[in-house]
């Protein structure tokens, strides 16, 4: 299953080859031209890691996250609540639902925000520290990520262009990163990727966030944490994502499809956030913003899924909740036939329900990113949506047809994405409350 991410991208166009496995099985193997970057740039992290090293320590969200304990009410403004936070299971001990596991991580990524904004001020980049002779290279792998990202994230890319410099090169490098990592299990090599292989590309991660790149994308990577109050938790759950694809292919119960979807496109959310910026005039809390975002790869995921069904039912997945099919008295089977029954039908309708509900919560946060950063995140927003459309114009048929976006529907969209971009915090807010007095 492709991820999803908050541009728009077409997993069927995915052919360019980044040299993800060869990366993988050569990590060793650098060039003299990358030794120096790497050597620049771990000169430039050395203090910073010597005084706060903990923050690159965090590992997977299956590892490393605080649950919450009996009775625990975070604290919130009331625009997202969690729901079902504490079950117990049969043997009367307390679980915590996939939803709360994950707003910890929000809170924890909102907390890094907040902290620089004590520190800083504001939310934006740092001074640029050249090192020399590594400039040159930095531009250079700073310009392959446009590459990738201009061809296979089209719609997406011409909204980036609005973004100030520094911005858009780190999420054009953030947007690889995600694409090399999706592909590893997604990909063309996805049949000889193990786990030990997830582990490597995992401890090149760390790597790079200490300023130890492998190869001119990782060089464009962690350039950007450095620059951006990144942290590498989102990074450590996409991959731990892709395990889950090694060796699970049924979900049972939507919370348990949650947790996937927060791995696979939540995450993103949370890596651009920070490169995005909040707008000085917002008046919604941190928390707030990333759990918009979050709820966008979410909903994104969850309408990459819908259109994909008949996709990867070939391949053997299912990626609907089990506990819902069989609600609607239908079974694995069912999906393999590829059959377009009312039962059929009417459990799509609530999955796309569900969809554009994530969608809704998405919206609320959009308008209080930076205003340069706007426009791709609603370009994303508006035509990932109308996927949903498209296959109800289908009558549900996702066995057999795959709903996609025309391209006249794209252009169509890009100027109703703009004149939303253009909307202040405060102007939304205003007729938000207009519209609750009438």
């Amino acid at each position: 299953m492709s991820f999803a991410m908050l541009w728009a991208v077409s997993p069927s166009d995915i052919s360019y080859n980044l040299g993800f496995s060869e990366s993988i099985h050569e990590a060793g193997r650098f060039s003299d031209n990358l030794r120096s970057v790497s050597r620049a740039m771990g000169s430039r992290y050395d203090g910073k890691l010597k005084g706060n090293k903990s923050r690159w320590s965090s590992n997977s969200l299956h590892t490393d996250v605080n649950y919450a304990s009996f009775g625990f009410e975070p604290k919130r403004s009331g625009k997202f609540p969690i729901f079902s936070s504490l079950t117990a299971n049969p043997a009367g001990e307390i679980v915590v639902s996939s939803e709360q596991r994950v707003y910890d991580v929000v809170l924890k990524q909102a907390a890094l925000v907040k902290e620089q904004v004590r520190s800083n001020g504001a939310i934006d980049v740092k001074p640029e520290m050249v090192v020399p002779g590594s400039l040159h290279l930095l531009n250079e792998a700073y310009k392959r990520c446009e590459e990738v990202c201009a061809e296979y994230a089209k719609t997406f890319y011409l909204g980036t262009l609005l973004m100030t410099p520094e911005r858009r090169k780190a999420i054009w490098a953030i947007y690889v990163w995600c694409r090399r990592t999706d592909e590893l299990v997604d990909g063309p090599n996805a049949s000889h990727i193990t786990p030990t292989a997830l582990d490597r590309w995992q401890s090149r991660l760390e790597d790079l966030f200490q300023g130890r790149p492998y190869d001119m994308f990782d060089a464009a990577l962690s350039d950007t944490v450095l620059k951006f109050p990144v942290d590498i938790q989102p990074f450590n759950d996409m991959i731990e994502g892709m395990r889950m694809d090694l060796v699970k292919s049924r979900y049972m119960n939507f919370d348990e499809l949650y947790l996937y979807c927060y791995y696979v496109a939540g995450t993103v959310g949370l890596m651009s956030v920070p490169v995005m910026g909040i707008a000085p005039d917002s008046q919604a809390t941190t928390e707030s913003v990333y759990n918009a975002a979050l709820a966008l790869g979410i909903a994104n995921q969850l309408t990459n899924i819908l259109r994909d069904v008949g996709e990867d039912a070939r391949r053997g997945r299912i990626y609907l909740p089990q506990d819902e099919l069989w609600q609607a008295g239908l079974s694995d089977d069912d999906i393999f036939a590829g059959k377009v029954t009312d039962s059929w039908r009417s459990f799509m309708k609530k999955q796309i329900k569900r969809a554009r509900m994530f969608f809704k919560k998405a919206e609320k946060g959009v308008t209080d990113l930076n205003k340069a950063s706007r426009w791709p995140v609603w370009a994303s927003l508006l035509l990932y949506s109308q996927i949903l459309d498209e296959i109800e114009s289908n009558d549900y048929d996702n066995f057999t047809k795959r709903a996609y976006v025309s391209k006249g529907n794209k252009i169509m969209a890009l100027p109703a994405a703009y004149a939303r971009s253009l909307l202040s915090p405060s102007r939304t807010l205003l007729s938000i409350a207009k519209a609750g007095s009438q």
